[in-house]
């Protein structure tokens, strides 16, 4: 078997007990022989074995039980959000976006502090003023969607909308692309009824006008 001698050791390591593990030679739930096995076959110390195993604890694909040893808990590092992402279709992406900001304007009319007013009120000005390119009126929309979710002072929310935002912003700019038209004074008014609503503490409303809102999105993608 080849050594391994290049630098960072132990991340290859690890890449290497990985590429055995996709291949089968150690099944689901199955025990890893010990550091003094493994670390001869790729050519390092079980010190670095020590360390890829550390790493691929963390991603999910080993465990270790004291005691007991090493086992197979995944036969793959799991794949990250922006990755899936990247190939979800538009719509699961504005649906996924109901499910956060639905939720997120409730919490913000219940929650928004005056600096979260003034941010509000800022990014929904910008969002009114000439929409100049379409890059530009898209970004200015998500600033003041995300100002919405960051009143709701729920981190969680907020990193997950930050998770949609680049798949989001991707198909919105095609999207107006196609339709050749943004901007326009009803879906500026449309936008001012939420941030009227988080301001009047009314989260009923709030959360309503949002579904509302991405579901006239969700209908324009037909």
């Amino acid at each position: 078997m080849t050594q391994l001698r290049r630098e960072p050791l132990a991340e290859r390591a690890a890449e290497a007990l990985l590429e055995r593990i996709r291949a089968g030679e150690w099944a689901l739930g199955q025990k890893l022989p010990g550091e003094t096995t493994l670390a001869p076959q790729l050519g390092v110390g079980r010190s670095t074995i020590r360390e890829a195993i550390r790493e691929l604890a963390g991603c999910g694909v080993l465990a270790s039980r004291q005691g007991a040893g090493v086992f197979v808990l995944a036969l793959d590092r799991p794949e990250g959000l922006e990755s899936r992402l990247d190939r979800a279709d538009i719509t699961s992406v504005l649906e996924a976006r109901m499910a956060i900001e639905v939720e997120a304007s409730a919490l913000a009319a219940e929650r928004r502090t005056p600096a979260d007013v003034r941010a509000i009120t800022r990014a929904a000005q910008v969002r009114g003023e000439q929409p100049g390119t379409i890059e530009e009126h898209v970004d200015a929309d998500t600033a003041l969607h995300r100002s919405i979710v960051a009143a709701a002072h729920n981190t969680i929310l907020t990193e997950l909308f930050d998770g949609f935002t680049p798949r989001s912003r991707r198909a919105m700019i095609e999207m107006l692309r196609i339709r050749g038209e943004y901007g326009s004074d009803a879906d500026q008014q449309g936008h001012l009824r939420i941030v009227e609503a988080i301001l009047d503490r009314d989260a009923r409303a709030a959360s309503t006008l949002t579904r509302e809102h991405l579901r006239e999105l969700k209908a324009q993608l037909r």
